[in-house]
């Protein structure tokens, strides 16, 4: 009787629980996806439904029809496709040198880290925006791109921190015996050791670049470079009450990072990530 007491409630922490958490995260975007269905000009459901009575993907074709759909999807690409690599290199090179750095030296930067994070960042837009509008960059994408040069957030710092705090000193200590300079050993020894903490960066970089809609609204004004948040609020100005077209923008703006996140997941599961991105491109 105690054994199978302790096999449910192995069952149920192991499986019942997590499943729990993940439908109450996953009820938002399957109520994006179920309302993008409707028929079009419908109103949003009262209740909780699992698909709509008569499902439509017209929706889905009528965004291309309002806003550039693939011209703002393709600016949101590409400053994503500059803005991670950068933020990843950045972070991890911060937080490699605050590993090598003393442990009273350490704290001290962490703690300065911590006080940066405790800036509230509409506390430095005006700032920011006479800074970038002296240097005439304004209308382009390098206000964009600038928080990438800083690590986006004092956070993934701190995460790079405590990742490379696992390292071995031996091991540090070893490739410095054999000449090897200090990038040559972030790149080939620490790096790899810290996978799990590259995905977890180039997610949080990748969402907050994706999704960032405040940025382009203060420095863009050329309707040829907005990325897609700044058209899908433009999109909900020009047809506010039609519920169906904003959640079908809505899953469009959602969909990458969910992919994204899967991905990675998948990455972080496998033993061997190149196997693992290689199987799911067959899939």
């Amino acid at each position: 009787m105690r054994f199978e007491g302790t096999v449910m409630a192995r069952f149920v922490g192991r499986f019942v629980v997590p499943a729990l958490f993940a439908a109450l995260f996953a009820a938002p975007l399957w109520f994006m996806v179920v309302g993008s269905l409707r028929p079009a000009g419908g109103p949003p459901p009262r209740t909780l439904e699992l698909l709509p009575p008569d499902p439509s993907v017209a929706a889905y074709a009528r965004l291309p029809e309002l806003i550039p759909l693939f011209r703002y999807l393709a600016n949101s690409a590409l400053i994503v496709a500059i803005a991670v690599p950068v933020t990843v290199a950045v972070a991890s090179l911060t937080g490699f040198g605050l590993r090598l750095l003393t442990p009273t030296a350490r704290r001290r930067a962490v703690l300065g880290l911590l006080v940066v994070l405790l800036v509230p960042v509409t506390a430095v837009w005006a700032t920011r925006f006479e800074l970038f509008r002296l240097a005439g960059v304004v209308d382009t994408y390098v206000p964009l791109l600038a928080p990438a040069l800083l690590a986006g957030n004092p956070f993934l710092v701190l995460l790079y921190t405590w990742a490379f705090g696992g390292v071995p000193d031996s091991q540090l200590g070893a490739a410095r015996l054999e000449g090897a300079g200090w990038l040559t050993i972030w790149r080939r020894v620490a790096l790899p050791q810290v996978r799990p903490a590259t995905l977890a960066v180039a997610v949080l970089a990748f969402t907050f670049h994706w999704s960032n809609l405040i940025d382009p609204l203060l420095y863009l004004h050329s309707g040829d470079r907005y990325p897609y948040p700044l058209g899908l609020q433009f999109l909900r100005l020009l047809n506010p009450t039609d519920w169906p077209l904003l959640m079908a923008g809505c899953v469009v703006a959602t969909a990458p990072c969910v992919v994204v996140f899967l991905l990675a997941q998948r990455v972080l599961l496998n033993d061997d990530p190149l196997a693992a991105l290689r199987s799911g491109g067959r899939r």
